[in-house]
C-alpha cells in the first residue's frame, strides 16, 4: 500500500522543502520552486546484498583500457580516450553542435565498437538527415528513438553496446514519477538509473545535458556529482571555432580543452590551435602571449585599441579577459610607467575571442596597450609572458618551460619573460632570444623602443 507525498523542489539547485516559497532559501533564486508528487511506500523493502567489504590490499588493480572517440581533441579532454563503464556529461548552449560532435564520434567509434545512439528529441528520420549531411560511415551503430526510461534501459540491455549515447537527458522521463520531463527529480532519477546500468554492465555512457539561461549545466549540480566527467561545449553562432572544456574528470586532467572548427559538413579538429589564434603581422597594438589550458600551451594574440575619450568616464571593454584584470593593469601602467590613461578609452580583445584566465598574459596586455597608445609596433616576432604585480614587478609564470617550448616550436625569435633559473635559460639559449626582465618599465623600454 502506498500514499502520495507532495514536495517542493528548486529547479536550479535541487533543494527540497515541505512547503512553497517564492524564493529558494538555498540559492536565493526567485520563482524556481515547483511542486512535485512522490510516491511513498508504507513498508520498507527487503534488499538482498550479495556484496561484502574486503581489505584494501585485496583489491586487484587493473590498467584502464580506453578506446578512442575518433577525435584526438576529444580524447585529450577525456584524459586519453573513453573509459569503459564511465559516465560522461556533455553540456552546451542550444545549437552549439553537441548532437553533431556526438553523432560524428559515434560513427567513428562504431568502426571498432558497438554503439547505441538514443535520441529522445528527434525522430529517426531527423537523425538520418543530419547523418547524411555529416557524410559519416558506420559499421555497428544502432539508433533508437524513445523517451521512456524503462524502454531505453531494456534496449540497452538487449543491444549490450560498448558505448551508449543519451540525447538528451532532459527529454527522458520515468513513468513511475508524476513530475514532468526535464524537472529536477526526473533528471536526477533518470540519470541515477542510467548510471547504475552503465556501471553494472561496463558500458561507457555519454549524456547530453542542456544549459540554463544563466549558463549553468542544467540538472542541477547533483547531476554533475553523479557522473565521472563533465565537459562543456563552448562557442557562439558567429565564430566558427568551438571549445570542448573539461570541468570535472575522474580519469584525467581538469580544465583541459579541445579545439574544433564548425563547417557545413560537421566539426573538424584544429591540429595546430596556436596558429588559429595568432597572426604574424607586426602592427601596433597587437602582441602574442602564451597561455596554459590544462596541459596544453597555446599562443594567443592580444589586441588593444587606445583612443582619446569623448566621455567624462573613459570606456573600458574586454573580450576574452577579465575587465577587472584590465583595470588593474591600467593602474600599474599609470603608477609605474608614468603614462596617464584616464583620458583614453581602452578596448582589449584576444584572438578569436579565446578566453584567457592565465595571469601570465598580463605583460602582453600591458605592451599591447602602450603599443597602441604610442602607435609603435612592438618588438617583431616576439611573445610576452609574465604576471604584473601591483608594485610593477613582473612575477614568475607557472609552466614557463612548456610555454617557451611552444614559442620555439612556432618559430618565435624573441620572448620576454620574468627572471629565469640559470639552468632553464641555458637549455633554450641557442633556440630563441630570451629577454629576462624584472619590472614593467624594463619590458616597455625593450619592447617599444623606436
Amino acid at each position: 500500500m502506498s500514499s502520495k507525498l507532495s514536495t517542493f523542489i528548486c529547479q536550479k539547485c535541487g533543494t527540497e522543502t515541505s512547503q512553497y516559497f517564492g524564493k529558494c532559501l538555498n540559492c536565493n533564486s526567485w520563482n524556481s520552486i515547483v511542486e512535485e508528487i512522490k510516491s511513498k511506500s508504507s513498508k520498507y523493502q527487503d534488499i538482498k546484498n550479495n556484496k561484502k567489504s574486503i581489505p584494501f590490499n585485496e583489491i586487484s588493480s587493473k590498467k584502464i583500457l580506453r578506446f578512442t572517440s575518433g577525435f584526438r581533441e576529444f580524447d585529450r579532454v577525456l584524459g586519453g580516450g573513453i573509459v569503459p563503464g564511465s559516465v560522461v556529461l556533455l553540456g552546451g548552449e542550444p545549437g552549439i553542435g553537441k548532437s553533431t560532435i556526438v553523432l560524428q564520434s559515434a560513427g567513428k567509434i562504431s568502426l571498432n565498437e558497438k554503439v547505441l545512439y538514443i535520441t529522445a528529441e528527434e525522430s529517426l528520420e531527423q537523425v538520418k538527415i543530419r547523418w547524411e549531411r555529416l557524410n559519416q560511415k558506420s559499421i555497428d551503430l544502432k539508433v533508437f528513438a524513445e523517451t521512456n526510461l524503462s524502454l531505453i534501459i531494456e534496449e540497452i540491455k538487449r543491444v549490450k553496446p560498448s558505448f551508449a549515447i543519451i540525447d538528451s537527458i532532459q527529454a527522458i522521463h520515468n513513468h513511475e514519477m508524476e513530475s514532468s520531463p526535464g524537472s529536477v527529480s526526473q533528471v536526477r532519477a533518470c540519470s541515477s538509473e542510467l548510471q547504475n546500468l552503465a556501471k553494472d554492465n561496463n558500458i561507457a555512457l555519454l549524456i547530453i545535458g542542456h544549459v540554463t539561461k544563466d549558463g549553468a549545466l542544467a540538472g542541477p549540480k547533483t547531476l554533475e556529482h553523479l557522473v565521472d566527467t563533465v565537459i562543456n561545449f563552448e562557442g557562439d553562432n558567429i565564430s566558427s571555432h568551438r571549445l570542448l572544456r573539461s570541468i570535472k574528470n575522474r580519469f584525467g586532467s581538469t580544465f583541459e580543452i579541445g579545439i574544433f572548427e564548425m563547417f557545413e559538413e560537421g566539426l573538424r579538429e584544429i591540429k595546430n590551435p596556436s596558429s588559429f589564434f595568432t597572426n604574424k603581422e607586426n602592427i601596433s597594438g597587437v602582441t602574442t602571449t602564451i597561455t596554459n589550458e590544462g596541459t596544453r600551451p597555446l599562443a594567443v594574440d592580444i589586441q588593444a585599441l587606445v583612443n582619446k575619450t569623448f566621455y567624462s568616464n573613459p570606456r573600458r571593454t574586454t573580450t576574452g579577459i577579465s575587465i577587472n584584470r584590465l583595470h588593474q593593469i591600467l593602474a600599474v601602467i599609470e603608477k609605474h610607467v608614468g603614462i596617464k590613461l584616464s583620458e583614453f578609452d581602452c578596448y582589449v580583445a584576444t584572438g578569436g575571442g579565446f578566453e584567457i584566465n592565465d595571469p601570465s598574459s598580463d605583460l602582453g596586455v600591458a605592451i599591447s596597450i602602450l603599443s597602441s597608445l604610442k602607435n609603435i609596433p612592438p618588438l617583431a616576432n616576439s611573445s610576452f609572458i609574465g604576471e604584473l604585480g601591483l608594485s610593477g614587478q613582473v612575477r614568475k609564470s607557472n609552466n614557463l618551460r612548456i610555454k617557451i617550448e611552444e614559442a620555439v616550436r612556432l618559430g618565435t625569435k624573441n620572448i620576454v619573460v620574468p627572471k629565469l633559473e640559470e639552468e632553464l635559460n641555458n637549455n633554450f639559449r641557442n633556440m630563441i632570444n630570451i629577454k629576462e626582465i624584472s619590472n614593467i618599465k624594463e619590458a616597455v623600454d625593450y619592447s617599444l623602443s623606436d
